[in-house]
C-alpha cells in the first residue's frame, strides 16, 4: 500500500466509469459466493408478474372487440334524426304553439309533435348552411333553452322532404369553438409547466380517449359484458398511459401491478354489493340507450363499468406516488429491510390517501348534484332518499371506489418494498482520509504547503508586570542604578520597602528605606 493512501472501506468500491466511491448494497445478508446482479433479479420478478396480466389483457381485447361492427340507431330501426345540420338563428318572435312543425329532441330540443294552442311559444327562424331557412316553434318552459339572434345551433334531419320544416329538429347549440379554445389553453398550461413530462401526459390523454372511443364504447354497444369491457379497457389504459408517462422501469411496472390488483378488487366489490343491494342500473339515461339500441343491455354491468373506469385516474396517482416514495427511501438508506420500507411508505400513503378519498367523493357528489337537489326538494326522509335507486347507485359507486383506493396503498407499498429490496443500490459516499504529513509526501509537494510552526510558549510575567514603569521624559537625567546588595543584607519583598517609587516628574521623591549601616570601627587604644 502506498504510504498515505486511504485504507479500504468494507462495502465501498470504486465506480469504473467515474472513479467515485460507491456503497454497494445487497438485498440479502447471507450469500455464498458472488451474488447475481440485483437488477437482473428485479427484471425477472417484474416480468413474471406482468406477463400473465398483459396476456390476459390482450386476450380480453381480442374476445370483446366487436369485429363485426356494433349497433346504431339506424340499423336498430329506431326513428329519430340521424343527420345533423348546422345553422344560425336569424329571428326570434313570440307566437302561439298551434300548428307548425316543431318537434322535440334531447339536450334542448322542443317537445315532439304539434303544441297546444294555449301554450306560449317562440318562433325561432334558423338559416342553414345551405342557405335554406326554416322556422321552429319552441315552447317557453323552464326545461327548454332560450335562443337568441346570432346563436349557432345544431338541427337534426330525419331524411324526409328537406323543404318541409317538420323534417328538422332544433337540437342544441354549437360549442366547437369555445371547447377548442379551452383545450388549447389546457394543453398550453400542461406544456408550460410540465415541458417534456407534460407532453407525455398529453399523449397519454389522447391514448385514453382512443381506447374509450375505439374499444370500450363499440364493445358495449355490441352487447358485450360491460363489466368485462370496463376492466379490460382500464387495463389497456394503465399499460399505455403509465409506461408512456413514466417510462419503462421497475417502479413503473410495480405501479401498474398495484393498479391492476386494485381495479380487480373494485370490480369484485362493485359486483357483490350491486347484487346484494338489488341495484338494476335502470335510470333514465340507460332506458333511453336501450330504446336507441333496440336490444337489451346489462344495465347493472354498465353501472359497474362506470365505477371501474371512474377509479382509474385516482388509482394511477396513488400507486405511482407510493412506488416512487418507497424507491427513494430505499436509495436514501440501503440498510432498511422490506418491513422498514413498508412501514415508512405506509406512513406516507396515509396522508395521500385521505386527500385522494376526499377528491373522489367530491367528484361523484359534484356529478350527482342535480339528483341530490331533486331529492332534497322532494320532502322525503333521509333514509328514503339514500336508499332510492339513483342515489344508492352513486353511493355504491363512491364507496366501492374509495375502498379500492384505500386498498391500493398497502398493496402497492408492499409490492414496491419487496421489489425494491432486490435492486442494486449504488450511492456515492465520501471516504475519510488522513491529513497528509511531511513524512508521507514528496519534497516538491511540501514546497507549496505552509509549514506548520510550533506555538511559542507564552512569556512569563515579571513581578512588575502589574505596574509597568512609565517611560522617562526627554531631558531628565537617568537615575543611577542602586548599588548591589549582599545576600545577607537583601531587603525582603514585604513592607514599605517593596513599594514602587512614585512616578517621576511629580515633584515628590521618596527613597526606599534601607537598614542602617553599622558605624565605622575605631581602633581600640588598649589593643594598640
Amino acid at each position: 500500500m502506498v504510504k498515505g493512501s486511504p485504507e479500504p472501506v468494507p462495502g465501498v468500491t470504486a465506480d469504473p466509469g467515474t472513479g467515485q466511491d460507491v456503497v454497494v448494497s445487497h438485498g440479502h445478508g447471507h450469500s455464498h459466493g458472488p451474488a447475481a446482479p440485483a437488477s437482473a433479479r428485479v427484471r425477472r420478478l417484474v416480468i413474471g408478474l406482468l406477463l400473465p396480466l398483459m396476456a390476459l389483457t390482450l386476450v380480453g381485447v381480442a374476445v370483446l372487440y366487436p369485429w363485426g361492427g356494433h349497433a346504431t340507431a339506424a340499423n336498430a330501426g329506431v326513428d329519430g334524426p340521424t343527420v345533423t345540420e348546422h345553422g344560425v338563428v336569424t329571428k326570434v318572435a313570440a307566437s302561439g304553439c298551434g300548428g307548425g312543425g316543431g318537434s322535440g329532441g334531447n339536450n334542448g330540443g322542443s317537445g315532439g309533435g304539434n303544441g297546444s294552442g294555449g301554450a306560449q311559444c317562440e318562433a325561432v327562424t334558423v338559416q342553414l348552411d345551405n342557405q335554406q331557412t326554416i322556422t321552429e316553434p319552441m315552447p317557453i318552459e323552464p326545461s327548454t333553452p332560450r335562443f337568441s339572434v346570432g346563436d349557432k345551433v345544431v338541427l337534426g334531419y330525419n331524411g324526409a322532404d328537406p323543404s318541409d320544416p317538420s323534417s328538422y329538429q332544433l337540437l342544441d347549440f354549437q360549442r366547437g369553438f369555445p371547447l377548442a379554445l379551452l383545450g388549447v389553453l389546457f394543453a398550453a398550461a400542461v406544456l408550460i409547466l410540465g415541458r417534456m413530462q407534460g407532453l407525455k401526459a398529453l399523449g397519454a390523454l389522447i391514448l385514453t380517449f382512443v381506447v374509450i372511443v375505439l374499444f370500450v364504447l363499440p364493445a358495449m354497444l355490441a352487447g358485450k359484458d360491460p363489466l368485462s369491457v370496463g376492466v379490460v379497457g382500464a387495463a389497456v389504459i394503465m399499460f399505455m398511459v403509465l409506461y408512456l408517462t413514466h417510462g419503462l422501469s421497475a417502479r413503473t411496472s410495480t405501479a401498474v401491478v398495484g393498479t391492476l390488483v386494485s381495479l380487480g378488487l373494485i370490480g369484485v366489490l362493485g359486483w357483490l354489493f350491486s347484487l346484494v343491494g338489488n341495484l338494476t342500473g335502470l335510470d333514465e339515461d340507460t332506458a333511453n340507450l336501450i330504446t336507441v339500441l333496440g336490444h337489451g343491455i346489462d344495465a347493472r354491468g354498465l353501472l359497474l363499468a362506470g365505477i371501474v373506469i371512474g377509479s382509474v385516474g385516482v388509482l394511477d396517482d396513488v400507486t405511482v406516488t407510493q412506488t416512487s416514495a418507497v424507491w427513494e427511501l430505499r436509495r436514501a438508506n440501503p440498510k432498511l429491510g422490506w418491513r422498514e420500507l413498508y412501514a415508512a411508505g405506509l406512513r406516507i400513503g396515509r396522508d395521500h390517501m385521505s386527500s385522494s378519498v376526499n377528491a373522489l367523493v367530491m367528484a361523484y357528489a359534484g356529478a350527482a348534484l342535480p339528483l341530490l337537489l331533486a331529492y332534497a326538494a322532494s320532502g322525503r326522509g333521509l333514509t328514503d332518499v339514500l336508499t332510492a335507486e339513483t342515489v344508492a347507485q352513486e353511493l355504491v359507486r363512491t364507496l366501492v371506489g374509495s375502498i379500492g383506493l384505500v386498498a391500493s396503498v398497502p398493496i402497492t407499498t408492499l409490492l414496491a418494498a419487496l421489489i425494491a429490496m432486490q435492486e442494486h443500490i449504488a450511492i456515492p459516499v465520501r471516504r475519510k482520509r488522513k491529513p497528509p504529513t511531511q513524512d508521507d509526501m514528496p519534497t516538491e509537494e511540501i514546497q507549496g504547503l505552509p509549514v506548520s510552526k510550533t506555538p511559542e510558549p507564552a512569556p512569563q510575567r515579571s513581578s512588575t508586570a502589574s505596574n509597568p514603569r512609565r517611560r522617562r521624559p526627554e531631558g531628565q537625567p537617568q537615575r543611577p542604578p542602586a548599588p548591589p546588595q549582599s545576600p545577607s543584607r537583601r531587603v525582603p519583598p514585604a513592607g514599605p520597602a517593596a513599594e514602587d517609587p512614585p512616578p517621576r516628574g511629580t515633584g515628590v521623591s521618596k527613597t526606599r528605606k534601607q537598614l542602617p549601616e553599622p558605624p565605622p570601627t575605631t581602633p581600640n587604644p588598649r589593643r594598640a
